[in-house]
């Protein structure tokens, strides 16, 4: 059986377009803003700059009839994000249909894993 780090697993995105609207790396962006209050620390908390979470949080916010998140700038009253009432409930949706697949799809996620290699092939 694949190690822990193998076990094949189910990643979800929403399309449109050419753009994706949320997938598993904007909805863990969004819980982060949620978390932190804060693009940057978000970001940094991720990994990444706050170049690259203001182009995803942009790229939600455009794809939804409203903003998912909103952001006012810094200064002496040292700004923050949070998530809109439609950024909640646009994550807690996401978050269902992940599981609800994840559960759908368990049985053959089961079998795949006895179909895989035990180590990474990328060495």
């Amino acid at each position: 059986m694949a190690s822990e780090s193998l076990q094949p697993r189910l990643r979800f995105r929403l399309v449109l377009g050419r753009s994706i609207a949320i997938g598993p790396g904007k909805a863990d962006l969004l819980a982060a803003i949620a978390e932190t209050g804060s693009i940057s620390a978000a970001g940094r908390s991720m990994g990444m700059s706050y170049k690259k979470a203001w182009y995803l949080i942009d790229t939600m916010n455009r794809c939804f009839r409203e903003p998912l998140v909103v952001a006012s700038k810094g200064g002496s009253s040292r700004g923050g994000a949070h998530l809109t009432a439609i950024g909640e409930k646009v994550l807690e949706l996401y978050r269902s249909i992940e599981n609800q697949a994840s559960e759908a799809a368990a049985r053959d996620l089961d079998a795949f894993s006895d179909l895989i290699v035990d180590e990474s092939p990328e060495g």
